[in-house]
């Protein structure tokens, strides 16, 4: 490895840079329950994309112009906008009905589910070890939700539906790192959820009750877009896979958030439970990053003169 990659690897800008996003995507989760309690879920979701896309383009159409919207993948920007629109409303519809906190945590499978759908669409290979922390990070799943018990609901699967888009939506990402733009990308993601939000606005819009309600929609998309934004000004400064483990501090905050704003605190299963998804994500995380490490020293020994 360069000195200059170390150096990426060790700045504390990239490990502050994702922790202040997640942060900010709790305000948004913790705010769009709120709403959710007075409004449609539709008209929330249509919120958070509509003045998430009007930021990116505020912020930075006047510098990017048409680099912006300009893509040599139209079709796999589409689904994957499609996707992150549909794990949003599986989401808002979830917490809705469920606690912050476990509605979160099981969201949280989605690494574990990326890994799934990598071995069997992308043909990657997967160790034995990383197969244990698959069947952990759904061993924590059924902790949480408990099937057959009282905690058990047809709006535990919600959470599911929503990390298995955000799943697949993590795979497409992936395929169009190294040939897009990632402000492209995050405009067409705000895009494609605005587009088809706006279809089904006209059928459940309710005009906001005052001012503040008012402005908390326009809160979430403006916390949303930023939030990506910050995302990916982290990764410019260490790779994805060292950032991951610091994502899950979005826990520790949304289980604090839980607990001030609507008095729900995890039970101790839950609490088993979520910490059994952690530690499950943490570790494919981390394996992915020295996995990563591994195939560059072997490309550098195998480069004439190395």
């Amino acid at each position: 490895m360069s000195a200059g990659s170390t150096a990426h690897l060790h700045n504390p800008r990239g490990p502050l840079l994702i922790m202040t996003a997640v942060a900010m995507f709790v305000v948004m989760d913790t705010t769009s329950k709120y709403l959710s309690r007075f409004y449609p879920v539709p008209a929330i979701v249509w919120a958070r994309y509509f003045f998430h896309v009007l930021l990116v383009l505020i912020v930075l159409g006047p510098r990017l112009g048409l680099g912006l919207v300009r893509t040599r993948r139209l079709g796999v920007q589409l689904v994957r906008g499609l996707l992150l629109a549909g794990s949003t409303l599986f989401f808002v519809f979830a917490i809705k009905k469920m606690p912050l906190a476990e509605t979160s945590s099981i969201t949280f499978i989605a690494p574990v589910l990326v890994t799934l759908m990598g071995a069997f669409f992308l043909k990657e290979k997967v160790e034995l070890a990383r197969w244990f922390a698959v069947a952990g990070g759904f061993a924590g799943v059924v902790i949480i939700v408990r099937p057959g018990g009282d905690v058990f609901t047809w709006t535990s699967v919600l959470p599911l539906c929503c990390a298995a888009c955000f799943a697949g939506y993590q795979i497409l990402t992936r395929k169009l790192a190294n040939l897009e733009s990632p402000y492209t990308s995050i405009f067409y993601s705000g895009l494609v959820g605005s587009v088809l939000m706006s279809l089904i606005l006209p059928f459940v819009w309710v005009r906001p009750q005052n001012v503040i309600h008012a402005l908390l929609f326009i809160v979430i998309g403006i916390i949303g877009g930023l939030s990506h934004l910050i995302l990916i000004k982290a990764y410019d400064y260490a790779p994805a896979s060292s950032l991951a483990p610091f994502s899950y501090t979005q826990l520790i905050w949304v289980t604090v958030m839980g607990y001030l704003v609507f008095g729900q605190f995890p039970d101790f299963w839950s609490l088993i439970g979520i910490g059994v998804i952690m530690v499950s994500g943490i570790y494919i995380a981390t394996h992915q990053q020295l996995t990563e490490r591994q195939q560059r020293a072997e490309l550098r020994e195998s480069m004439p003169g190395a």
